[in-house]
């Protein structure tokens, strides 16, 4: 279209015709302000091509400009003289907006970004509006609308007046954008400088005193490894923070009111060396994780983010933390036999605090439908075909479900699914198109019968509830300086209100459609704990989502889709034991269900009891009580080795014949 338009435009200039001339910059010009709004990819690909925005403006203004010359007859070369100095002025004003917003983006730029931190003496504001900061084609375009319809207008009527009066206006909306940008360059605008800030961090950190922390480096899918361990986090005893690496993860991690700084330079990274932080948990490994592990006054405990079978999860680079924190026994008989160098004497069992709020096994389903949760796991990067069910087996597991008229299914499959292996991602929308085609027949049986309206209207209600108080709102400008700013020190008792406005939610949800009614579930809402406690039955792959799954009690099965026999295959994952073994044709579902309805045929009750002690732990004292037995110990080995260094250090001073310390006589002197 763009192309065409201005085909369309140098016909018209040539023409010359002012009709021609007019629609072809209304087209071009709108069919640019389109793509900068839906088509970035594209936008990014002209400009390799050094097709830029800026060209393609200049093109347009002096098409137009050649349309008005060919237009009049008179020769008024001095007249359109001003009108090109105009054009020329417009657009090195353009430029000169470009580089003040990069000046002002930099100085907006700190070392460090926080969240639940009172960061006002850095002296925070507001971001300049984005068309200024980040939108500068769509700026050229919108601030070149006057100067066009003025050089149109002047073709039609044969006056240079609407022209230069156009030009003029544009002319001033760009003086305008810069001088709002110098202004904030003022000393007085503008935030704090990196010295400043960093000093301000240190002293907040003195301030604070922090003890126990997170760290956490990684992609955005990654995100939901660190959440499932703020709530531990933030019931441990003591002062909780939370360290991050990369700027975008501060406003991706969950709703929480644990202090947070993000830390992207090594250098500010190590700062916290002469803070009171003791120790740090790590949900999952990362290449900036060996940045933090140099700072030796801190402890480190690799807490991984799930309880999983797979070898693949004991990761040789988890000796490089002072502790492994496993759920329980089977975690660490697997660094055991995976040798890859973890000390048994570093691994300690602490179960999985998360697991609380798993509501335990109550028996047979007593209503009209038996609720099914299918929640597989990923292909993962290992290329092992036994790690997901979904490319094998997913489609005749949901097949086999759907065709029982008394199963209500909830598909919930893995946010990386399809990620690695395209197939994986063709067979989980497959998936989708079944279980929504499933739902559609059955509402036809139902003859269209839903819930109450008011039940749909409560759930509404909760979940505007529930985004207030976990979702922070943002302008689109707003950059990380604003968003400082606005989520400052958290109002006090909001993560209870929090806490009790999700448990509203998630009541609302299951109450929100008919019993019959099969749900896909993605997203973070409702989490699969919910849906654990939804379920009559799992099936699901060899992954954590089982072995938190046995935190309840309650029966499950798992896909085999590794090739090996039922026997090996038991043999191989301890998770497996007391479940029961879906070939990939899913033959076995119809008996599998029958054994949840009736539980005189379940055959797992007692293996499944042994097996959760053995992958969770003793359910005395509860894993959050160990979780923060081990943090106290861990804080404490830290305090004795801070101890050691200081002694170390001061015997490394040279003594002076009085006893005193080199230091200790200039002191003296002083």
């Amino acid at each position: 279209m763009i192309v065409l338009s201005f085909a369309a435009q140098a016909a018209g200039a040539l023409m010359p015709s002012v009709l021609v001339l007019g629609a072809a910059t209304a087209v071009g010009m709108a069919a640019d302000l389109a793509m900068h709004r839906w088509q970035g990819g594209m936008v990014n690909a002209l400009g390799k091509l050094h097709a830029t925005v800026t060209v393609r403006q200049v093109v347009r203004d002096f098409l137009l400009l050649s349309g008005l010359l060919h237009l009049d007859e008179k020769d008024h070369e001095a007249k359109y003289l001003i009108l090109v100095f105009g054009l020329l002025l417009f657009h090195a004003l353009h430029v000169a907006t470009q580089a003040v917003a990069v000046m002002v983006r930099r100085t907006r730029t700190l070392p460090l970004v926080t969240r639940n931190i009172d960061a006002s003496a850095l002296r925070l504001s507001a971001a300049p509006p984005a068309l200024l900061m980040r939108r500068s084609g769509r700026r050229l375009l919108v601030f070149a609308l006057p100067s066009a319809a003025g050089l149109v207008t002047s073709g039609a009527t044969g006056s240079a007046r609407f022209a230069a009066a156009g030009i003029a206006v544009s002319v001033a909306l760009s003086l305008v954008a810069v001088g709002t940008l110098l202004w904030r360059l003022l000393p007085s605008r503008r935030p704090v400088s990196d010295e400043q800030a960093l000093e301000w961090f240190e002293a907040w950190l003195a301030a604070y005193q922090p003890t126990v922390g997170m760290y956490f480096s990684g992609g955005t899918s990654s995100v939901y490894q660190a959440d499932m361990w703020l709530e531990p986090l933030a019931r441990l005893e003591g002062r909780p923070l939370i360290v991050l690496r990369e700027r975008f993860m501060v406003k991706r991690i969950a709703a929480t009111d644990i202090p947070i700084v993000c830390l992207p330079k090594v250098a500010d990274l190590m700062r916290l060396e002469h803070s009171t932080l003791k120790m740090l948990i790590h949900p999952s490994n990362s290449g900036k994780t060996s940045q933090v592990l140099r700072i030796p006054t801190i402890k480190h405990a690799f807490v991984n983010h799930g309880e999983s079978d797979k070898l693949s999860s004991c990761n040789p680079y988890a000796k490089a933390y002072d502790e492994v924190w496993v759920a329980g026994p089977a975690a660490r008989e697997r660094y055991e036999l995976a040798d890859v160098g973890v000390d048994d004497r570093d691994v300690v069992e602490i179960g999985r605090p998360q697991l609380d709020v798993i509501e335990p096994y109550a028996g047979a389903p007593t209503g009209a439908y038996t609720t099914v949760l299918y929640a597989p796991t990923w292909e993962g990067w290992d290329g092992n075909p036994g790690n997901t069910s979904v490319i094998e087996a997913g489609e005749n597991i949901v097949r086999a479900l759907l065709a029982d008229p008394a199963v209500r299914l909830l598909y919930k499959p893995h946010p990386l699914t399809g990620s690695v292996d395209a197939r994986a991602g063709a067979a989980n929308l497959r998936i989708q198109e079944m279980i929504t085609a499933a739902s559609a027949r059955r509402a036809a049986a139902h003859r269209g019968e839903r819930t109450a309206p008011s039940a749909v209207a409560e759930l509404e209600r909760r979940t505007a509830e529930l985004d207030r108080l976990t979702t922070s709102a943002f302008r689109t400008a707003a950059d990380d300086v604003e968003r400082m700013l606005l989520q400052g020190l958290p109002e006090p008792g909001r993560r209870a209100e929090a806490a009790a406005a999700a448990t509203a939610w998630e009541d609302a949800y299951w109450a929100s459609f008919p019993e019959w009614e099969h749900r896909i579930v993605v997203g973070p809402r409702p989490g699969v704990y919910a849906c654990f406690n939804a379920a009559d039955l799992l099936i699901s792959d060899v992954s954590s989502v089982i072995s938190d799954y046995l935190a309840s009690e309650k029966p499950y099965a798992v896909a085999n889709t590794s090739g090996l026999s039922e026997h090996d295959f038991r043999e191989a994952f301890p998770t497996v034991r007391a479940g029961a073994v879906l070939a990939p044709d899913a033959s076995g579902v119809p008996a599998l269900l029958a054994s949840v309805r009736e539980p005189e045929r379940d055959t797992y009750v007692q293996a499944r009891a042994e097996l959760k002690e053995h992958l969770l732990g003793p359910s005395e004292p509860s894993s959050a009580v160990r979780f923060d037995d081990a943090s106290r110990a861990l804080c404490a080995e830290a305090e004795e080795h801070r101890a050691g260094m200081a002694v170390r250090a001061l015997a490394m001073i040279p003594q002076q014949p009085d006893g005193r310390t080199k230091l200790d006589n200039e002191h003296v002197r002083g």
